[in-house]
């Protein structure tokens, strides 16, 4: 389970994301690339990564860039996430997905970004984040 230089293993909260990756972090500007290795576990059927394993890593690399909004870091909750597959990925290959955050308010996030493999953009993807500040 290799990554590129420059990234380190990312060390999630246990729980779901223990099955999907392992996912790999690295700094990148002002923000964080979120890499994943495709592995067999991550393979459906046809030969080629389930969508799901995409749909996470967006979820993940999203939701990452939320969270990082802030400083300290916040919580984030899911309200809405939208995936656009353009390309099938296979076993071995090397994932980036990178975010940007769109609009950031109190409560709300809207992040933006794409997965990449080499320079091919695999999927587009989009959502809104609730953040989870500490009552005032």
């Amino acid at each position: 389970m290799d990554a590129p230089e420059g990234f380190a293993p990312a060390r999630f909260a246990p729980g779901f994301l223990d099955h999907g990756g392992p996912y790999w972090l690295k700094r990148k500007g002002c923000g964080t690339l979120v890499g994943l290795r495709l592995l067999e576990h991550h393979r459906n059927y046809l030969d080629a990564v389930h969508g799901g394993v995409l749909a996470t890593l967006a979820d993940v690399a999203l939701s990452w860039a939320a969270y990082t909004s802030a400083d300290p870091p916040v919580p984030v909750v899911t309200v809405s996430l939208t995936v656009n597959f353009l390309a099938a990925a296979r076993v071995g290959d090397w994932l980036v997905a990178e975010a940007r955050i769109d609009r950031l308010g109190r409560r709300l996030a809207h992040v933006s970004g794409r997965i990449l493999r080499g320079e091919e953009t695999v999927a587009t993807m989009s959502g809104l984040f609730t953040l989870v500040r500490a009552p005032a």
